[in-house]
């Protein structure tokens, strides 16, 4: 099944992937960031439902000079000390959050339709694959309807979650390291979509569909070599 997954992002193609039942016990649409159109935004917004993301690995995101939103809010909570309150030191399912700034290229208008979020998420990808990073804050402004998530340090070897694994899959498919994130929700029960229900939709619209521990596996197996 990773073989599997591994030629449909390298084509650009939606893959599934389900994180861990001790985890968020969700599962995510995930597609390499290069590879975004609108139509791809379309079908998360519509099939999934959940915020749509790009995670970004811990060396892009030191080069583009993007902090953890945390940091942000550590380094201003003595101005604004409702920060501190408000530290997320109580996630259930996790140590810290990926969470950083969100964006829009400064050619979206609004930035929140289908074509402004594909062109936003395709341009940074650009921008980071032509190591343009001097000129980050010259093509995007902040804040935007893009949120960013920075990946862990060493990636699924220190953290499992969503943002790692994307983030893995593109490392995997030689690809730039940057992938959008979307989570499946469930209109009917209002949680996260249930697996049995993702994997029949992934039958039905002939997506592969396949679990976290998958990946990290793979991931593994790929770093060692």
């Amino acid at each position: 099944m990773i073989k599997k997954a591994l030629k449909a992002f390298k084509n650009g193609e939606i893959v599934l992937v389900f994180d861990d039942d001790n985890r968020e016990r969700e599962t995510d649409m995930i597609v390499a960031a290069e590879f975004i159109t609108s139509q791809h935004i379309a079908t998360m917004r519509n099939d999934a439902g959940g915020l749509i993301c790009a995670s970004i690995s811990p060396e892009t995101s030191k080069k583009l000079g993007i902090p953890f939103m945390t940091q942000i809010m550590d380094f201003s909570n003595g101005k604004f000390p409702m920060l501190a309150e408000l530290s997320p030191t109580d996630i259930p399912y996790d140590e810290r959050s990926a969470f950083s700034i969100s964006i829009n290229h400064r050619k979206t208008f609004t930035g929140i339709t289908d074509n402004d979020r594909a062109l936003t998420i395709r341009e940074l990808a650009m921008l980071c694959k032509n190591e343009d990073f001097q000129n980050f804050g010259n093509y995007f402004r902040s804040p935007g309807h893009v949120q960013l998530l920075r990946a862990t340090k060493g990636l699924l070897l220190k953290r499992q979650g969503h943002t790692e694994i994307s983030v893995a899959l593109a490392e995997m498919c030689g690809l730039e390291p940057i992938a959008v994130v979307c989570e499946m929700m469930d209109d009917n029960s209002g949680n996260s979509l249930s697996t049995e229900d993702v994997q029949k939709y992934a039958d039905k619209e002939d997506r592969v569909f396949l679990s976290g521990n998958d990946v990290i596996e793979d991931y593994i197996k790929f770093i060692k070599e």
